[in-house]
């Protein structure tokens, strides 16, 4: 079924105030999850925070369900987190190096990916290892396959990048590391909530995903997906009474569930207010939201074609709801500031986050316009509208 966008906007307070482009960056929530996040506040200052958990303890069960049934796992390969990084991390450095080991990642990889590579690389003795791009700008499959050899301990891969409209080949190179017995970790924080997933499908043994992106969640909340098949050899980076249990003086056990990368304390209202979230997005079908958001996404490309100095940096065969652009003579965190005075809402992905590919690019900033389902075609008239004449460049 198509999306109902009327009544996905009546759901979104933040739509009668700003036109808001900055979905990749965090999307507006529908009230029916600030209800639930309020709700549970509600009973936190009226009851305790402890007793308020009790309570709804049916409810916090429920995300971890509800999160499994989004990307086709199983609840118990769930891990809730406070945001993605986090979950990032708790997966990467709960892996054992040997100096020699090979990582081999994607030119469009995000920098806190990146440096997190590049830190185990100066501490254990490890190569990191940039994947070339195919003629298209994604990661080239043929060119990962080359590289697999027995010192390849983990292929990680952003699914789509922060900077632009890419969809990485992600099933592609889960039968790659399928077929060589590699780890696979696969960032998914801008693609979780816009694209049907399914890891089984995938092939990836860990994925990371954010609730404030286009899952439309609360901020400060995240999970990670550990497939069973890797959760007993891998050991989080530290523990506590949540992820392991203390069975003696000196002795502890591990939890056998992905819930051994949790920590004890938490935000429960987040995390209850996730699974309203990932419920909101089932219902609409994931389907539907991509198709929607993947219409409203080139007919802004379209838009920006027409108009004079205004050059995209899209990549990939599959393109998604994030739009990156540059105006002529014009400075793109300036623009940013201009656009925000109109009550436009867009992000600005600078050279810093996303060294590998900008760079080589000669991109120090792009524009990122990320739509969302409750966009409409009126809203992408207005930013094209907004956006000022090209300037002259490259005089003197």
């Amino acid at each position: 079924m198509p999306i109902d966008v009327e009544r996905a906007r009546r759901d979104t307070a933040g739509c009668t105030n700003v036109t808001h482009l900055n979905n990749a960056g965090s999307a507006l929530p529908p009230r029916q999850v600030v209800d639930a996040v309020v709700h549970h506040l509600r009973l936190e200052e009226e009851g305790g925070g402890y007793e308020a958990a009790l309570a709804e303890t049916d409810r916090i069960e429920h995300v971890y369900d509800a999160l499994a049934r989004l990307i086709g796992a199983g609840p118990h390969e769930i891990a809730l987190q406070e945001n993605a990084t986090r979950a990032w991390d708790m997966a990467f450095h709960g892996l054992r190096w040997q100096p020699g080991d090979r990582i081999l990642t994607g030119r469009s990889e995000y920098a806190s990916n990146a440096i997190a590579y590049l830190q185990t690389a100066r501490r254990y003795g490890v190569r990191v290892e940039v994947v070339p791009d195919d003629e298209h700008g994604q990661i080239s499959v043929p060119a990962l396959r080359e590289l697999i050899d027995e010192r390849v301990k983990l292929i990680g891969v952003t699914h789509v990048p922060t900077q632009g409209g890419l969809v990485n080949p992600a099933a592609e190179i889960g039968e790659v590391a399928r077929a060589a017995g590699v780890r696979y970790l696969l960032d998914a924080c801008q693609s979780v909530g816009q694209l049907p997933l399914d890891v089984r499908e995938i092939g990836c043994d860990l994925l990371t995903a954010p609730g404030r992106k286009y899952l439309r969640g609360p901020r400060g909340t995240g999970f990670l997906y550990c497939s069973e098949r890797l959760l007993e050899s891998l050991e989080p980076p530290f523990l506590d009474l949540q992820s392991a249990v203390w069975t003696g003086p000196d002795s502890y056990r591990v939890r056998d569930d992905a819930r051994r990368f949790e920590s004890w304390e938490n935000g429960v209202a987040g995390r209850i207010g996730l699974g309203v979230a990932v419920d909101y997005a089932l219902d609409l079908g994931l389907p539907a939201i991509e198709q929607r958001i993947t219409e409203l996404a080139e007919g802004l490309r379209e838009r920006l074609r027409a108009l004079p100095g205004v050059r995209m940096h899209d990549r990939g065969v599959r393109q998604c709801g994030i739009v990156s652009l540059t105006v002529d003579g014009h400075d793109s965190p300036d623009l940013l500031r201009e656009l925000r005075a109109q009550r436009i809402n867009l992000s600005v992905s600078t050279v810093g986050q996303a060294r590998w590919d900008l760079a080589e690019r000669g991109l120090e900033s792009v524009l990122r316009a990320s739509v969302h389902y409750y966009n409409t075609e009126q809203e992408l008239d207005r930013l094209c509208a907004a956006l000022p004449a090209p300037r002259p460049t490259g005089l003197g």
